[in-house]
């Protein structure tokens, strides 16, 4: 069992942190047991497995799995975990994995995708993530700017749906929208349409701003539609994440078979 933190391993795993290490070292940081089971449930490839062992008697079924997909499996003090988690709480495993090409959203056949421009919170970013695994989305294009795809908080907070949803980071997201055959939508609050009203029953991109800027002007001139998501009493504006939802489950009901 590993209990120092400073064997290579574990200072190697703590680096990952931070992003320019994680580039550095080409690695992704997993982290929790919801997180490597869905890792497992892909066939995911993971570089190496460190869990304690409280954690390995409450899994049995999952260590296997994670033994056949893990180049180096390692039982490690309570103290080792908290040293290479990046939650308070940690529950027990943490994982690094080869972080994977992001090209691989495409525009061809697409039929529902999301554009996220400055997008900075990674709760937001996961949950969005999450949300449009779970209705049908068939790729995401992010900003250089925004917060990364493989963000620790980001793989969390996506419950898994991460390894099921094609990311692609571009750095001329108006060159991709100029491209798109398709609608292309822009939730701005002094739109005159509604998104109810919006047929989602047509390949569509959606238009995503950052979390307190909103859309950029540059942006929301190339969509073809502009709409609005109401509010009452005032209410400025909705969590970004939460405006998506909306949008995405008006999409879903509309195409629901």
């Amino acid at each position: 069992m590993l209990s120092s933190i400073k064997n290579p391993l574990i200072k190697q795993i703590r680096k990952l942190h931070n992003s320019k290490h994680r580039r550095a070292q080409n690695l992704l940081l997993l982290e929790g047991t919801n997180l490597l089971e869905a890792a497992c449930e892909a066939g995911y490839d993971l570089e190496a497995v460190c869990y304690t062992p409280h954690w390995q008697e409450k899994n049995p079924e999952l260590c296997p799995k994670l033994e056949g997909l893990g180049k180096r499996i390692e039982v490690v003090s309570e103290e080792v975990l908290s040293a290479i988690a990046t939650t308070i709480n940690p529950d027990g495993i943490v994982a690094t994995a080869t972080r994977p090409s992001l090209n691989k959203a495409t525009l061809s056949h697409l039929q529902l995708g999301l554009i996220v421009e400055h997008l900075q919170d990674p709760g937001n970013m996961g949950t969005i993530i999450r949300t449009g695994v779970a209705t049908g989305v068939d790729g995401i294009w992010a900003t250089e700017n925004s917060v990364e795809f493989d963000h620790p908080k980001v793989l969390r907070a996506s419950v898994g749906a991460w390894f099921r949803l094609p990311m692609t980071v571009s750095s001329d997201i108006a060159t991709l929208i100029k491209q798109f055959s398709g609608q292309v939508l822009a939730t701005l609050p002094y739109a005159e349409k509604t998104y109810w009203e919006v047929d989602f029953q047509q390949p569509t991109l959606i238009l995503l701003g950052n979390e307190g800027a909103g859309l950029s002007p540059e942006l929301a001139h190339l969509a073809t539609e502009q709409i609005k998501i109401p509010l009452a009493n005032e209410v400025e504006s909705l969590n970004v994440a939460i405006a998506a939802s909306l949008l995405l489950y008006e999409a879903k009901r509309q195409n629901y078979h």
